[in-house]
């Protein structure tokens, strides 16, 4: 009985200011990579979306993600080889996934939503703690 092939994510967050032709090259050489020593199955293109923490004075990056499965182990050491000295690249991450992983968030179509985004914590809040703290403030006012 022979195991199914090993599934993984590659996390792929590429430099906006690159051309855009040299970011279609990265992402088509890694899918290259992938389909000559496993099976891609998925490809998701999230767009520019903002980092975390700034990476080398960058504040945004464009994000893919690539499920695939990985028939020769020397795949993951090409990909972390190949991503490492490839210009364009700022970050990248290779994941293992385990038996019984969820489906990776399709987060192509939060970009189109017309929701607000979520209350940070820091500074944001809602009407309703807007409205609180005004009443606070009149009553310490008239006090």
């Amino acid at each position: 009985m022979t195991l199914p092939a090993t599934t993984y994510d590659l996390v792929l967050l590429l430099d906006p200011q690159a051309e855009q032709p040299a970011r279609t090259k990265i992402v088509s050489d890694t899918k290259a990579a992938i389909e000559a020593h496993g099976e891609l199955t998925r490809h998701d293109e999230w767009g520019e979306r903002a980092l975390a923490y700034p990476i080398d004075h960058r504040a945004t990056a464009e994000y893919h993600l690539l499920q695939f499965h990985a028939t020769q182990s020397s795949l993951i050491a090409e990909l972390n080889r190949v991503l490492h000295i490839t210009d364009g690249v700022i970050r990248f991450r290779i994941n293992k996934l385990g038996p019984g992983t969820p489906e990776a968030p399709d987060l192509k179509s939060d970009r189109g939503s017309s929701a607000p985004p979520p209350a940070s914590g820091r500074g944001g809040s809602s009407p309703a703690q807007e409205e609180g703290e005004r009443a606070r403030a009149e009553e310490h006012a008239a006090a």
